[in-house]
């Protein structure tokens, strides 16, 4: 009779084989994504202005998949890492960074700083800057208004020993009902076209840090995405 295969062993096979799964998926599909963004754009000379209509569509839907590949790939991180060592984090470097980014890749979106980012230092890790990227890629994604509008800002708050970022748009809002179960996994919520797991993923992250997030109604309109993490010993 053969020996039974040693159970940590097979645990580690099936990681290794679902993160080269993984890979080989995004990446097969990044291709094929950039294929469609680029035959999209030789098709901008030859469609009258309905067609360009669609076309605008698709380079959206394009934009918004190649995004959820990344948001898949730092899911997959945190789900197949053993154990995440936590480090010190300068927070306003994280969020000046993700700010950047996003507003390189929404140019169509106008993005606003509260004033400047306190120079405190958090409890986290590398994926930090993941929470913030999907937060404000989310802020514009599922706006409605012309131009998405995203507000920024964060604070200290001593009393709690924790730091504040607040990233608040000026789109339809979240239902009173929804405020909790928009985090939930594969959670779609308002009609939504993605996946729902950005949010999943930032709270999973948060949570892990000892933090909290939640979202909020804003004022006029929109919603505000609130997440508080710890600080890291001074």
């Amino acid at each position: 009779m053969a020996d039974e295969p040693d159970p940590e062993r097979r645990l580690k096979q099936q990681r290794d084989d679902l993160e080269l799964l993984n890979q080989v998926m995004r990446h097969d599909i990044r291709n094929d994504l950039q294929l469609v963004s680029a035959y999209t754009a030789l098709l901008e000379d030859h469609v009258d202005e309905d067609g360009e209509a669609y076309l605008e569509v698709i380079r959206e839907s394009t934009e918004s998949a190649v995004a959820l590949t990344t948001t898949v790939r730092d899911l997959a991180e945190v789900m197949l890492r053993e154990d995440a060592e936590q480090s010190r984090l300068a927070l306003d470097r994280v969020l000046s960074q993700q700010v950047e980014e996003v507003r390189s890749a929404y140019t169509e979106a106008v993005f606003s700083v509260d004033g400047a980012f306190p120079e405190a230092t958090v409890v986290a890790d590398d994926m930090l800057s993941s929470v913030f990227r999907n937060l404000l890629r989310n802020a514009v994604q599922h706006n409605d208004k012309t131009p998405p509008k995203v507000d920024v800002s964060a604070r200290v708050d001593e009393k709690d020993d924790v730091a504040e970022v607040r990233i608040a748009d000026n789109g339809p809002g979240v239902p009173a009902e929804h405020h909790d179960e928009i985090f939930g996994k594969g959670e779609k919520g308002l009609d939504s076209p993605g996946a729902g797991i950005g949010l999943y993923l930032v709270r999973s992250l948060v949570e892990t840090y000892g933090g909290d997030v939640w979202v909020q109604d804003n004022e006029p309109e929109g919603a505000v995405f609130v997440v508080r993490l710890p600080l890291a010993d001074r």
